[in-house]
């Protein structure tokens, strides 16, 4: 069980859940508690809460108000607000709490610097889906540890390690493919873009479940660092791309979490994890390569790496012909210019699929937002000297361009989406702190399990 939750409610404090709208509603049953609100200038400002002294023979109480419109998030702001202790919730509370939200808004990365405090514990209450808030937690947390992980300790063989101990956990067997084996085993842009690090590049390939299953194949972008090559970023642009690598921290936390879940499906995972580094083996503008499908690209900009790990290793997760393909990069600055932090970007060619996406992000307050796969924009990835260049001339409407390069490497008969994320929290919010998040892994988490093997929602009810 998470620290942040506990099975008795012996000596627990009482919680009581009050939207601003009900305060009325529930003063009406608890006057005894007017004066005190007043006194204070309580105003029950969402995600606020307030300790009720002891009155009228009742123990102490807290009162919360939990963020409107949010029910997953409701109480994500309390587990590191409210003091240490135990808390229930009290039975006059109208509706179930999001326990998923207070997991998520106790967790603390506490690799490098000790947590100045615990945070609170909820008592479970009833209808809590324990063991898959706590499997969707875990998942979360992980992507979240390796996207605050500086790139100095976690570069290609620590990507592959996590791989391996998840593999490890659940029975899933695993290949990594590294260095110059990338080039004998056909990956020659995974290999192009880490070639220029000491640390060699690899190539993650995971599986499990039954093969008679439905297949669903999973990729993430693993470059563990980015400094542009030999476009170099600035200082700023620099600063937070140890988080480039956060396309592969999610699909790796979705994938432990399906594999916990008993999902009903043939798994695959496959991570391309490279350092964009610079060196005299760095990949040059205007050199080309020969991509795994047999297609040639003219590098334009080789702060444009993302896709190219990516077209390889999407290349051989459509071999297998899988019933869905999800990927999932942190790709581009124009979805995040697009859309900010707060919403991440969807593009799929198939309707169902994107506004079933849609519609559940939603619903499970981590939101994806669909953006075309505009095809006139493909002429823009035209090149002179090869099939087509790795970026346009321009950069408007570059995630476009981005999903329009990769869906060369996915036939058009193949169920693909692909997220353009974020991986982190510019401004923290409730039960979502600053820095590394794991960005549409919820909806992705929801979705599958719906589609695969249960019909429930992960927010308990």
């Amino acid at each position: 069980m998470l620290p942040c939750f506990s099975s008795d409610p012996n000596g627990a404090t009482a919680l009581h859940l009050v939207e601003r709208t009900d305060r009325a509603a529930w003063l009406d049953q608890h006057p005894a508690h007017a004066p005190w609100l007043a006194a204070c200038d309580y105003r029950s400002d969402p995600g606020s809460y307030i300790v009720l002294p002891p009155s009228a023979g009742e123990p102490a109480a807290v009162l919360a108000s939990p963020a409107e419109g949010e029910s997953t998030w409701a109480l994500g702001a309390l587990p590191l607000a409210l003091p240490e202790g135990c808390y229930a919730l009290a039975e006059e509370t109208p509706g179930a709490p999001a326990a998923l939200g207070w997991a998520l808004g106790a967790y603390q990365f506490g690799r490098y610097k000790t947590p100045r405090r615990t945070p609170a514990k909820l008592v479970w209450c009833n209808g809590a889906q324990r063991d898959e808030v706590e499997q969707v937690a875990q998942a979360a947390y992980l992507a979240r540890d390796l996207i605050n992980t500086p790139a100095e300790d976690l570069g290609p063989a620590q990507l592959v390690d996590v791989a391996r101990a998840i593999a490890g956990e659940y029975g899933a067997t695993i290949e990594a493919h590294a260095g110059d084996a990338l080039l004998a085993q056909g990956y020659p842009t995974i290999h192009l873009v880490g070639r220029s690090s000491p640390r060699p590049p690899a190539l993650i390939d995971l599986r499990w479940g039954d093969p008679e299953a439905p297949r669903l194949t999973l990729v993430g972008k693993g470059v563990c660092f980015d400094t542009g090559g030999l476009d170099i970023k600035t200082h700023d642009g620099m600063l937070e791309m140890k988080k480039d690598m956060g396309g592969a921290a999610v699909v790796l936390g979705l994938a432990q979490a399906l594999m916990a879940a008993a999902t009903p499906v043939r798994l695959r995972v496959l991570v391309p994890a490279v350092d964009n580094a610079i060196s005299g083996l760095a990949m040059r503008p205007r050199d080309i390569v020969r991509t795994r499908a047999g297609k040639t690209v003219e590098i334009g900009f080789t702060d444009a790496e993302g896709r190219l790990v990516l077209c390889d290793a999407l290349t051989e997760a459509c071999s297998e012909q899988p019933d869905l393909v999800i990927d999932v990069a942190t790709l581009t600055g124009s979805a995040k210019a697009a859309l900010g932090s707060e919403l991440q970007a969807l593009f799929s060619d198939d309707d169902e699929l994107a506004e079933a996406l849609v519609r559940i992000g939603f619903e499970v307050g981590d939101p994806l937002w669909r953006l075309p796969i505009w095809r006139p924009y493909r002429r823009r990835i035209d090149a002179a000297l090869a099939d087509l260049g790795n970026v346009a001339k321009g950069l408007f409407a570059d995630a476009i361009v981005a999903t329009l390069f990769l869906s060369e490497f996915v036939p058009r008969n193949q169920r693909w989406a692909h997220l353009d994320i974020m991986g982190m929290n510019s401004l923290a919010r409730p039960g979502r702190p600053e820095g590394g998040e794991a960005t549409g892994l919820l909806t992705l988490y929801t979705f599958l399990r719906r589609r695969y093997g249960a019909s429930t929602p992960v927010r308990p009810t």
